[in-house]
């Protein structure tokens, strides 16, 4: 019986791809993992550190430090090299300089051979993600971008602070659109425990229906509000990449908001935005489309038609 290793790749070691691997050793998901980065000391010392918390973690992780040759026999490359965006500016303004560091990464990782997934967390993720589609030639299934993960984790926490503190996981509700300013919340979908969130809310006084567009302005700044406070954000981000990586390698068929490009779900139609999709061992297995009122298909589109808008300049 032959027994095949995980290995990932992560390609940028900056705190974000450092928080992604530590995530991988803390939880076991993988046995190897290769840490590549421009910046090779970076790489090394980040390698070292990783490699000596091992001993006291649940599986024995192998972290080197490689090259993009190296991604040739990986299960997934995760992408987390980009700039942070400056005062001032959005995800999507780092746009052009996020395409540019994606070119020098996808055309090698891609003549090495790989065939496996790219997970992408570099923003603007949902354009970017649509860009190492069209650049890797790999199935859509393949390319998935963590999109509105982490806001749906931000949304839920909100949630569950304004209901006074239920389990986040007894919250089923969803960010979607872009990961970014534009991003809505299909709240007539949203439930706690079953029963209808919009219901729910009548009980408590801290939330009333108008205060619900506050709450997805809150979700969308979340972000922003760590940065300001630390100049980023990389522990949320690290647990996410390994959410979606952790559906794949168990096969779990978890609905997770990942970006992913439509096909005509939600009648949209080329362009990647974050949207409930079950997660197994085939990557994007099924979209999932919600039942939403005509405001929050107004919101949804509006999303779309801003990333399609960004999508457009880079030539498609």
């Amino acid at each position: 019986m032959s027994i095949k290793s995980r290995k990932v790749a992560i390609i940028g070691t900056g705190l974000v791809g450092s928080s992604c691997a530590y995530a991988l050793v803390n939880q076991g998901i993988c046995e190897e993992i290769i840490m590549i980065d421009i910046n090779k000391d970076r790489a090394k010392s980040e390698a070292l550190d990783l490699m000596h918390s091992v001993e006291y973690m649940s599986l024995r992780t192998k972290i080197r430090v490689g090259s993009y040759e190296d991604c040739n026999d990986v299960d997934a490359v995760v992408i987390t090299a980009g700039p942070p965006p400056q005062p001032g500016q959005t995800r999507l303004d780092t746009l052009e300089v996020s395409v540019k560091i994606c070119n020098s990464i996808v055309e090698p990782v891609m003549k090495s051979g790989f065939n496996g997934f790219f997970i992408l967390a570099s923003n603007p993720v949902d354009v970017i993600s649509y860009h190492v589609l069209k650049l890797s030639g790999l199935p859509k299934n393949k390319v998935i971008g963590t999109g509105t993960a982490l806001d749906t984790a931000r949304l839920k926490s909100i949630i569950s602070e304004k209901l006074g503190g239920i389990d986040t996981k007894s919250i089923q509700a969803f960010a979607m659109g872009e990961h970014g300013d534009s991003q809505m919340v299909p709240w007539s979908c949203v439930t706690v425990a079953g029963e209808s969130f919009l219901k729910l809310v009548s009980n408590y006084n801290k939330i009333e229906e108008d205060n619900l567009d506050d709450i997805v302005k809150e979700t969308a700044k979340a972000g922003w509000e760590i940065i300001n406070g630390k100049g980023s954000t990389y522990y949320g981000i690290g647990a996410t990449v390994v959410g979606v990586l952790k559906a794949i390698f168990h096969d779990e068929k978890k609905v997770i908001p990942v970006s992913a490009l439509l096909e005509g779900e939600y009648e949209q139609n080329d362009v990647y935005m974050g949207v409930p999709s079950i997660l197994g061992k085939n990557g994007i297995e099924k979209i999932i489309e919600l039942d939403m009122k005509e405001k929050e298909k107004y919101e949804f589109n509006n999303s779309a038609n801003i990333l399609k808008e960004y999508i457009a300049k880079l030539g498609y």
